[in-house]
Order: C-alpha cells, then sequence, then structure tokens
C-alpha cells in the first residue's frame, strides 16, 4: 500500500484562465473553463515533481472511461486535439505548474481534478478540486463554434435582450435581463439537467451525452416548462394569474431562476411564450451554447399535423379559439443530418404539443424548415406550420354543427420574424431565412414538398375546403382603419371600410364584436357587441365609424392590452366575409434620465418620469429597476398615488461596479396600467 495522501493545496488561476476562456464575467470563486482549450494550473505537495503524475478528471455520478466521463492521463509533451492531456509547463523545489486541456466534444459539467504521483511502486492520489467546463464557440473542433467573433459576443457573453411583441401591424418590443453570469445562476442551470426526466430515469447515460449540444438543448426545452418534470416555468394564457405573478410583469430570468430554486424546485408562476424562450436563452447561453429569442407574428399552431390552420367565428362574429409567437434558436452543427442542416436550430421551450411523450420541441433545422425537409429530426412539421401553414376562415353554426368556409390565406402565417441585432438595440428581420418570399413559385413548390413528406399529397381529408368553396369570389371587401391614437387611457377609434365590388346593390348585414384577448388571440373578456345593416350602391364604399370608449375597455383589458375586433358581414345573396384586426394598445410613456457621468465605484442620480395620462388618480404604484453591473438585485420602489394629468418623478442612486456599455430595466405598475416597462443603455466609464 502507498502512503496516505497529503492534500495538495492548488492555484487555479482564475483571472488568467477567465481571461482565456471568456469566463471571467461569471462571479464564482470555482474554475469556469471551456472544452478544447488549455488552462493552467499550480499545486504543490508534491514532494518530488519531476516524479511521474497522472491526473484524473470526472464528471457525473458514475465516472466511466467507457461512456467518456472520466479521463486518466500523464504529462505529455504536445497537446492532444482527441482527448485528455497535459503540459508541464514549470516546477520549483515544491509546486508544478501544468496545462491541462480537454477534447472539442468533452462532456460538460462539473469535474473533480485529482493528481496521482507514482514512484517506487507506491501510489497516492490527492483531489485537486473542482471545476466546471463549458461549450466552446470559440474553438473551432467544438459542435457550437461560431467563427464570427461578433455574434460569439452578442449570443452567449450578453446579458441584455430584446424580446419583440405586439402584433403585425405594430411590432413593439422590451429589455430582458439574461443574466446568465450572475450569483448562483450556473450552479442552477447544472441542477436544471440533474433534475431532468433523463437522468432521473439513467444519471450515467444521461450525463455521458452532456457533450452534444442537440441532446443538451432537448432536454433544456423541457425542463423549462413544467408540464412533465417539475421544470421552472408554469404556463397560464388564462387572464388571470392569482396565485402567482403575471407574465408581463417579469424583466429578467434571474429572479424566475432563483425562484425556482428557494422554493425547493417548485414551478413558478406564471410564464407564456417570451419568459420560457428568455429562460431557456439564458440556461444556453450559459452553458456556452450561442441563443437568441426569435419573434414569429401571426404564428400558427397546428395541433394535427395538416400543415393547414382552421379559425372558427360564430354567426356574431366571436372567435372561437397567435398574434405572435416567441422561440429560441441555437448554433450547432448537425452530425446527424449533415452539414448543410448545420447552423441556427429552433428550439422551443413553450408547452404546445407533445414529442416524444413529453413537452420539448427541437432542435429543428432553421434551413431544414426553410426547404421543406419536414421529415428530419426533430419536430419540423411544426416549426414548418408556424412559419407556413395556411390558414382557412370558417363559419361555424353551434345548432347544426354545420361549417361554411369564408375563405383561405396562404400568406398571412409567418410574417415579420425577428431578432435583436448584433450589437445593437434594433430589430432584424429574419423571415428570408425561414421561408422563400411569400406567394412566390418556390415558396407554394416548398410547401407542396413538405405536404408530400408528410404524406398529406394523396390523402383524403373530410376537412379541407372544397375547390369550389376555395375559389368562391366575395361580393364586397373590408376592412379596419385606425383612426385616432392606440394609447391605453384614450379611446379607440376604428372605421369599418366596406366596399362593394360588383354592379349591383349589396344590402350588409354587420355583426360586430370587440373582445380583449391575451397575445395569442384567446379571448377572455367582451367589451361590445353590435350589429348594423348598410346598402352599397354598385362599386361604392362607405366608412362606417367606431368608438370604444377608455371607460368600457378598461376594466375588461388584459395586461397584453390586445383588443381583437370583428366585423362578420352577412351579404344577402352572397357568402360572408370576415373584416378583423388585432389592436395592441401602447402603455403610457416612461423616461429615465441618468443625471451625470456613469463611473465605476461612483454614485449616480437616476430619474424616472411618468406622467399620468388619464383623469383618474393612479394608486398602488411601484417602481421596479435592475440592471446587471449596475446594482445587485432587483430595487423596488414605492411610489406615491399620482393625480389626474400629474407628473411623478422618481430618484434613486446607482453605484456601477463594472465598466462598458450596461442597460438599466425599469417597470412601473399601477391599479390602472401593469408593467409599464422601458430600458435605458448606461455606458460606463473608469
Amino acid at each position: 500500500m502507498g502512503q496516505a495522501a497529503t492534500q495538495p493545496s492548488t492555484n487555479w488561476h482564475l483571472k488568467e484562465n477567465g481571461r482565456d476562456h471568456h469566463t471571467s464575467k461569471f462571479s464564482s470563486k470555482e474554475l469556469i473553463v471551456r472544452r478544447g482549450q488549455a488552462f493552467t494550473v499550480t499545486f504543490n505537495g508534491t514532494r518530488q515533481p519531476e516524479q511521474n503524475l497522472t491526473f484524473i478528471a470526472e464528471t457525473g455520478p458514475k465516472p466511466s472511461k467507457l461512456a467518456k466521463t472520466q479521463a486518466t492521463f500523464g504529462i505529455s509533451s504536445t497537446m492532444s486535439t482527441e482527448s485528455w492531456s497535459a503540459i508541464l509547463q514549470s516546477t520549483s523545489s515544491n509546486s508544478v505548474s501544468i496545462s491541462i486541456s480537454s477534447p472539442p466534444n468533452a462532456v460538460i459539467g462539473r469535474y473533480k481534478l485529482s493528481v496521482q504521483t507514482t514512484s517506487s511502486g507506491s501510489s497516492s492520489p490527492g483531489i485537486l478540486g473542482t471545476f466546471v467546463l463549458l461549450f466552446n464557440p470559440w474553438s473551432s473542433g467544438d459542435d457550437v463554434f461560431m467563427p464570427n467573433k461578433a455574434e460569439c459576443e452578442e449570443y452567449v457573453l450578453e446579458e441584455f435582450g430584446i424580446i419583440f411583441a405586439g402584433n403585425k401591424n405594430h411590432i413593439n418590443s422590451f429589455g430582458w435581463n439574461f443574466g446568465q453570469f450572475q450569483g448562483d445562476i450556473l450552479n442552477i442551470c447544472l441542477a436544471m439537467l440533474d433534475r431532468s426526466l433523463n437522468y432521473r430515469q439513467d444519471p450515467a447515460t444521461d450525463v455521458s451525452h452532456r457533450n452534444d449540444p442537440k441532446y443538451l438543448g432537448r432536454v433544456l426545452s423541457a425542463m423549462v416548462n413544467a408540464n412533465d418534470d417539475q421544470g421552472v416555468l408554469l404556463g397560464n394564457w388564462s387572464g388571470n394569474y392569482e396565485g402567482g405573478k403575471s407574465p408581463n410583469s417579469w424583466t429578467g430570468s434571474g429572479e424566475i431562476l432563483q425562484n425556482w430554486k428557494k422554493s425547493g424546485f417548485k414551478p413558478v408562476r406564471y410564464g407564456q411564450c417570451w419568459v420560457f424562450a428568455a429562460v431557456l436563452t439564458t440556461v444556453l447561453r450559459c452553458l456556452g451554447i450561442p441563443t437568441r429569442t426569435i419573434t414569429n407574428f401571426s404564428s400558427a399552431h397546428d395541433a394535427d399535423g395538416n400543415l393547414r390552420v382552421d379559425e372558427f367565428y360564430d354567426a356574431s362574429g366571436n372567435h372561437l379559439d397567435r398574434n405572435f409567437h416567441v422561440w429560441n434558436e441555437s448554433w450547432f452543427s448537425r452530425s446527424d443530418l449533415g452539414p448543410s442542416y448545420s447552423g441556427w436550430q429552433v428550439l422551443d421551450a413553450t408547452p404546445q404539443e407533445e414529442s416524444g411523450g413529453i413537452y420539448q420541441c427541437g432542435p429543428a433545422s432553421r434551413n431544414a424548415i426553410k426547404e421543406g425537409d419536414v421529415d428530419l429530426d426533430y419536430d419540423c412539421p411544426f416549426v414548418f406550420a408556424e412559419v407556413n401553414a395556411d390558414c382557412m376562415y370558417w363559419n361555424y353554426e353551434a345548432t347544426t354543427g354545420k361549417k361554411t368556409l369564408m375563405f383561405s390565406k396562404s400568406t398571412v402565417i409567418g410574417q415579420f420574424i425577428s431578432t435583436k441585432a448584433v450589437g445593437r438595440d434594433d430589430r432584424v428581420d429574419i423571415t428570408i431565412d425561414y421561408k422563400y418570399e411569400e406567394g412566390s413559385t418556390k415558396e407554394r413548390d416548398i410547401f407542396k414538398k413538405a405536404r408530400k413528406k408528410l404524406g398529406l399529397e394523396d390523402k383524403f381529408d373530410p376537412t379541407a375546403p372544397t375547390p369550389q368553396e376555395i375559389d368562391q369570389k366575395p361580393d364586397i371587401s373590408g376592412r379596419f382603419k385606425v383612426a385616432g391614437p392606440l394609447e391605453v387611457g384614450k379611446d379607440l377609434s376604428l372605421i369599418l371600410v366596406l366596399e362593394n365590388l360588383q354592379s349591383d346593390t349589396k344590402t350588409v348585414h354587420v355583426n360586430m364584436t370587440a373582445w380583449s384577448t391575451v397575445y395569442t388571440r384567446r379571448p377572455v373578456h367582451e367589451i361590445r357587441k353590435d350589429s348594423i345593416s348598410a346598402t352599397l350602391s354598385p362599386k361604392e364604399e362607405i366608412q362606417l365609424p367606431i368608438k370604444i370608449l377608455y371607460t368600457e375597455y378598461q376594466q375588461q383589458l388584459t395586461t397584453d392590452n390586445t383588443i381583437q375586433v370583428t366585423a362578420l358581414c352577412h351579404v344577402e345573396g352572397g357568402i360572408q366575409v370576415l373584416v378583423q384586426r388585432d389592436i395592441t394598445l401602447d402603455n403610457p410613456a416612461i423616461d429615465i434620465q441618468v443625471l451625470g457621468e456613469a463611473k465605476v465605484n461612483k454614485e449616480v442620480d437616476v430619474e424616472v418620469i411618468f406622467t399620468n395620462p388619464i383623469d383618474m388618480e393612479l394608486m398602488n404604484c411601484v417602481l421596479q429597476v435592475q440592471g446587471n453591473d449596475l446594482l445587485r438585485g432587483i430595487l423596488e420602489i414605492d411610489v406615491p398615488p399620482v393625480k389626474a394629468s400629474e407628473k411623478s418623478s422618481t430618484k434613486f442612486k446607482l453605484i456601477p461596479f463594472e465598466t462598458g456599455r450596461k442597460h438599466l430595466l425599469v417597470n412601473f405598475s399601477c391599479d390602472k396600467f401593469a408593467d409599464i416597462k422601458t430600458f435605458k443603455m448606461v455606458n460606463v466609464i473608469d
């Protein structure tokens, strides 16, 4: 038997290694490095450094060489790109500096590093400590390698994001604090992996697959929602958020992930699509997989896999049941599909449909979606339909069960697909990366190719419209025009424009409804129901003004500030015409002023100004402020009541602790307005 090991003391060179591995933003006392790249460690306690040194790096509950969760390696003269290796850098009388390198496809996670010295037949291992190994988009051998350095900065290192919302007529945006390097977030992300269904069923096999971004992306898309596995967030689309927080009230992922851990990993209430997507962005960026949030306007949910979405309306024009949907793209290669399908991959953590028996979605290659290759793994038909489905609008009579096609559109689904620009706070439209130009021959050919691959071309579909139904032409056309400001607190003025397309007189009976909705277009409260009749002379256009008072909609509005206005026009002797508009109302503006220069470790005053736009006093006013490297945690300030049309000013102090472009996020709520958000870029200097 060898002598008892003396515990070596270890210098992990946190500063130098952190700088070289792009991990210095983590606020950890533990070494965090990226795979496929060398790091330096110095340790003492070896009496004769020139003895043979053997290192053991191991991760997971049952480390094994076969599963690539354990590596044993000695000192060699050159670094290996295929396996773990060590090079001697320097020795002194009682310490050794070693450069250790992992292969670019190593399993990621927390490792234990030990060293054995072998001399004259005795072996004595000593534990050097633990370190965390992450994906490495800066390394050309890594599956997540991203050649563009500015994109690496944005999609891995940037902690601030912008999420686009609203609807296709009126895109708005808000800031989000991803905060992937803050506090305990890395440990929470690693805990998330150890709480997945896959880990619970077979821990050793699950850990051995953690070298693969495809695998991790899919597992984490399931873990961010709570549907199968006590994951992070519980979804709620009802408009009633009692027992939790309204999804609109979150401004960052950190609070959600910390709450999940603090509660003993009970699901946090509540999330909607952008919250699921933002949390998944945080987790994947934290682990080193380049990731961004994507908003798809007029997004479809194809529940039955026929690449067709059916919308039903009753005789009054009530919508029987998405303005937008937010998912993720992550960047990695697809060795399972071939190089042409590498690059951006769609992942979606919002629980919509089961995939493989659980609520997870992706990775679906974005190139496969564009080319209609919907037979490829994973969940390509579902994502293809979200951006490409044909939309059928039906009239449904509940008493007889009869449905009549009013019209169909092949160009309405998947518009203005948006993401934040690299290095700028702007919107970039990436619709062309998901599909060929709407209405082009190429786009229709791809749609047919997708239907054929899914076996839908030759299959009889009893629910499909007949060619006669599709070809029927309406006698009138209609549209809603906005005739005033779209702001919460102001009356909503619209004009229903109807035009007779025929050369004979037409009589039209219009059933109009206005409902408050959530962003998925699910109706929540009825605001208005009207009927009106009009006679249109040949080729005549008429304008019918519609005014919805603030006092009418104020109590009914959801926190999404969305109203759907529908006019179902029954033309005597002709087919029905549906006119519809989804309206997103803007919250009043809120302004942030930084009063002076922002310098590291120096106090600077900030003022938040808000003017009450309505003729009622605002009560229960609360201001929430957060911003990485500007203040720690979330600052909550109770604001005194704001009288009708009065200006409110709230001041507080910041002490920035890092230089560079930082973002301050503000969220103001009161009894009449929910979650008025804004952000300001603050340039912090030395």
